[in-house]
């Protein structure tokens, strides 16, 4: 198994679990964004996890590209939507709209990766 592969699983690993406890701080404590968020990473934790374990033979460096705009977008937009409810201020300027668009953009490239050849060993 590959480093690549190795961080996707970890992290879609990560992304589960946070979304799982950020639903229930949502519950329990509220804030505006935390539901959001929560959702956002347990939409996103499986794809990170079957991308990291599948993306070797479908897809390739692809797959594996979507993977990270996917991952990176949803470090950006969850990050900012955290520092706005828990920090009182926004991560940086567009951090959100920044992460939105590289999410949109990675499930792009995965539909994308779909029409790759499957690599043969």
């Amino acid at each position: 198994m590959s480093l690549a592969e190795r961080i996707l699983i970890a992290t879609g690993g990560l992304a589960g679990a946070a979304g799982v406890a950020l639903s229930a701080a949502a519950a329990h404590a509220g804030g505006a964004f935390t539901g959001t968020v929560a959702t956002m990473l347990l939409v996103h934790a499986p794809a990170l996890l079957a991308i990291g374990l599948l993306g070797g033979a479908f897809g390739g460096k692809l797959l594996r590209l979507g993977a990270y705009c996917l991952l990176i977008g949803l470090l950006l937009f969850t990050g900012d939507l955290l520092a706005r409810d828990y920090g009182g201020q926004a991560l940086f300027s567009m951090a959100a709209p920044t992460g939105g668009t590289l999410m949109i953009l990675g499930w792009l490239i995965v539909a994308a990766a779909a029409f790759m050849p499957a690599r043969t060993r």
